[in-house]
């Protein structure tokens, strides 16, 4: 019986010693990287649309005309540009921060945790026997057969029992492969698509919010749909307060609860960055490999930015699985709706060129004659009346009322129609 029992433990596990990380690179820490590659990330793949954009190199692909981004955006580039420099300000702080905050990173305990899965691997065999002795199969009859040509199916038949290991149990081969294959890949895969739940639920929670409560709509995500028409680099043009609410907060939430390290997060607050720029591009490339993975691209989102979708498509940025279960995602046919829009900008682009053209001819035209004339007789010096006469005409309105009603009856005649003419056409019997 302590034959059986010693045949059947475990493979110890190693020791090991923490020490702290060292930083990859010698002149910057990890934590500072995680702040400041999203930056770098956003204003590159901003970059290469905003090139596109200017020369026009895929108009055939273009979500919206250069017209209605000159026509239906209520915001200028530069407040753009002004407001996401402010927000990656706040978000660059707040990475920071959580690096701060979060424990030191540590290293030495790699193998350890390898061999903690390989661990686990050797207690899951040991349910094999049982499991084929209820489907009426003879496990280790089964494993005697194929011991020659395959001992480590034999020992996984026998439960985790491999041969020489009576009295110094080991791992087996095929056991810390998959044991590195789960620490290096499978795990960081799983702690990946668990962030990208965690970040998904977040936003599309938060973002819902804005728009369900008129007061936080008004205050603070209005700003953001000032971009009836996205482009690359308005991705994160935010009110600095929800910016700081759904994007920062969100992906530290992520970053947290998934248990992420300081250089798994550079990955995963770089691709959802790009995805997010990705999103409000303004372009739907048929060949994107983002798109064909992530069904939230930019297509769907720019349909939020409408006035007729405003209130659907909450879901960002990897996901729409979120309007799918809560019934938010726009259904709607919106082809005729892009193309009324389309036409609209056009129209009072058009017109605006006719008008400024009209203004420019008037401005060319050369003036006629007799507004040469009249321009040259206004500028000769007029005659100025002698300091004497004043006084006298002044005098002869101050005599009497009578007089002075006769005075100013001739001031106004000669005003109106020269020095002896009379109001009435009749001279003054007086």
């Amino acid at each position: 019986m302590a034959a059986a029992n010693a045949s059947y433990a475990l493979p110890p596990l190693p020791e090991y010693t923490l020490r702290p990380q060292p930083s990859l690179f010698s002149w910057i820490s990890d934590e500072a990287v995680a702040g400041a590659l999203p930056v770098i990330v956003y204003w590159a793949v901003s970059l290469f649309y905003h090139v596109i954009d200017v020369y026009d190199v895929f108009p055939q692909y273009r979500i919206h005309t250069p017209a209605e981004v000159l026509k239906r955006n209520h915001v200028s580039r530069y407040e753009v540009f002004r407001d996401v420099i402010i927000q990656q300000i706040i978000q660059t702080l707040g990475a920071l921060a959580l690096g701060w905050w979060d424990d030191l990173a540590q290293v030495g305990k790699t193998d350890y945790d390898i061999a903690w899965y390989a661990q686990k691997l050797r207690l899951v065999q040991r349910a094999v026997p049982v499991v084929l002795s209820a489907v009426g199969v003879n496990s280790v009859a089964l494993a005697a057969k194929v011991a020659a040509s395959h001992p480590a199916a034999a020992g996984v038949l026998r439960g985790g029992l491999y041969a020489g290991e009576s009295m110094a149990p080991a791992f087996a081969s095929w056991e810390l492969t998959v044991a590195n294959a789960l620490y290096w890949y499978a795990i960081p895969a799983l702690q990946f698509a668990a962030a990208i739940v965690v970040m998904d639920s977040w936003e599309y929670m938060m973002h819902r919010m804005m728009h369900v409560n008129k007061w936080l709509y008004v205050t603070f995500h209005s700003r953001h749909h000032r971009l009836y028409v996205p482009y690359a680099y308005g991705a994160l043009y935010n009110h600095p307060i929800e910016g700081l609410l759904m994007d920062t907060a969100g992906a530290g939430f992520s970053y947290l609860v998934t248990g992420l390290t300081v250089r798994q997060s550079w990955f995963f607050f770089s691709i959802s960055t790009i995805k997010t720029v990705l999103d409000h591009s303004g372009y739907d490339f048929p060949w994107d490999p983002v798109h064909w993975i992530f069904p939230n691209n930019a297509a769907y989102h720019d349909i939020h930015h409408q006035s007729w979708g405003i209130k659907s498509n909450f879901s960002q940025p990897f996901f729409i699985w979120w309007d799918r279960m809560l019934g938010t995602m726009y259904t709607g046919d919106i082809k005729e709706k892009y193309e009324r829009q389309r036409r609209t900008a056009e129209q009072k682009l058009a017109q605006e060129e006719e008008n400024r053209g009209k203004t420019l001819a008037v401005e060319m035209t050369p003036p006629t004659a007799t507004a040469v004339e009249t321009a040259e007789d206004n500028a000769r010096p007029q005659q100025i009346s002698a300091p004497r006469s004043t006084r006298r005409k002044a005098s002869s309105i101050s005599q009497s009322p009578a007089d002075n009603f006769k005075g100013l009856r001739n001031k106004m005649n000669e005003s109106l129609h020269g020095k002896r003419a009379n109001v009435l056409g009749v001279e003054s019997s007086h």
